[in-house]
C-alpha cells in the first residue's frame, strides 16, 4: 500500500480513500489540485491497484490495518479528515470501530456498507469478479451494457465509467486475486453496530436516490451519524459536481 500526498504539511489533513477495484488517481484525482489549497492531503493506494508495487490486496483488515500504521507513523496517530469513496467508507467505519487512530471527522461517501454470509459472498464474487476483472483488462464494457449507456447518454454514467478506468486498459496489471479478495473480504468483513468514539464525528453523504435501506444501515452501525441528505446518485456528488463536494466537506468539518 503506498500514500501519496499533496499540498502543505501545516494546513488541516484530509485522507482519501478510493473505492471498489478503483485506482487513486481515477477517483480522486479531478478533487486533489483544488483540495490542496486547503489542505494537506493524503490519497491511499491500495495494495494490488497501484502499478508502481507488484503487491496483492490480502483483506479489509491488513488494509486497514496499513492506513491505520501510516497515520500512527506520520501523523502521531491522529488526522482531522478521512473520507471514503464508496469501499473506501468500509474503512472509515472499521477505523471508527478499532480505535486504533484518532478521526476528528470520517466521512462516508455514499457507501453501501452491503455484508453477508461466506457461501453469499463466494457466489457473488463468482457472478461479478470474472466480468469485472474482464472490463479492467480490457478497458470495455460488454456490448450489450455499452449499446444501452450510449442510447441513454447519462453524463453520471459516462463520468462514474471513467472513474472506474473504463475506456483506457490503464488497470490491466491488477490481478483477479486482488479484486476477489477485495470485493469478497468487505463483504464478510464485520461491521460493529452503534459504533460511537469521543470526539470523532461520523459524517454520511448519503445519495438519496439509493435505495433508502441504506440510509437506516447508517444508523444501525453508528450511534450518532452525521447523515447529509443528497439528491445525487451514487457518489454522483463527488464525480460530477467535484466544487460542491469539497463546499460539503469544508461545511461539515467546520472547516
Amino acid at each position: 500500500m503506498k500514500v501519496y500526498s499533496f499540498g502543505n504539511k501545516c494546513n488541516s489533513t484530509i485522507m482519501l480513500i478510493p473505492g471498489t477495484c478503483c485506482h487513486w488517481k481515477k477517483n480522486f484525482g479531478h478533487v486533489i489540485p483544488m483540495l490542496e489549497k486547503d489542505y494537506y492531503v493524503l490519497c491511499v493506494s491500495f495494495d494490488g491497484f497501484d502499478e508502481t508495487e507488484e503487491t496483492v490486496f490480502q483483506n479489509m483488515i491488513d488494509e486497514t490495518e496499513k492506513i491505520e500504521n501510516y497515520i500512527l507513523e506520520h501523523l502521531h496517530g491522529k488526522i482531522d479528515i478521512v473520507y471514503g469513496c464508496s469501499l473506501g467508507g468500509s474503512f472509515v467505519g472499521l477505523m471508527a470501530q478499532r480505535k486504533r487512530i484518532h478521526m476528528n471527522h470520517g466521512i462516508l461517501g455514499s457507501s453501501d456498507l452491503d455484508q453477508a454470509s461466506q457461501w453469499i459472498a463466494k457466489i457473488k464474487c463468482m457472478i461479478a469478479i470474472p466480468m469485472l476483472y474482464k472490463i479492467l483488462q480490457t478497458g470495455k464494457l460488454p456490448k450489450l451494457i455499452q449499446k444501452q449507456l450510449d442510447q441513454k447518454n447519462d453524463p453520471y454514467m459516462q463520468t462514474m465509467m471513467k472513474l472506474f478506468g473504463i475506456g483506457s486498459t490503464d488497470m490491466a496489471f491488477v490481478k483477479k486475486e486482488s479484486m476477489y479478495n477485495q470485493f469478497y473480504s468487505d463483504l464478510i468483513t464485520p461491521l460493529d453496530n452503534q459504533i460511537h468514539v469521543d470526539k470523532t464525528t461520523i459524517h454520511i453523504f448519503y445519495a438519496a436516490k439509493m435505495d433508502a435501506k441504506y440510509k437506516e444501515r447508517y444508523k444501525k452501525h453508528f450511534k450518532h451519524p452525521d447523515i447529509i441528505e443528497q439528491d445525487y446518485q451514487h457518489e454522483e456528488l463527488l464525480s460530477c459536481y467535484p466544487d460542491k463536494w469539497i463546499e460539503e466537506i469544508k461545511k461539515c468539518t467546520n472547516h
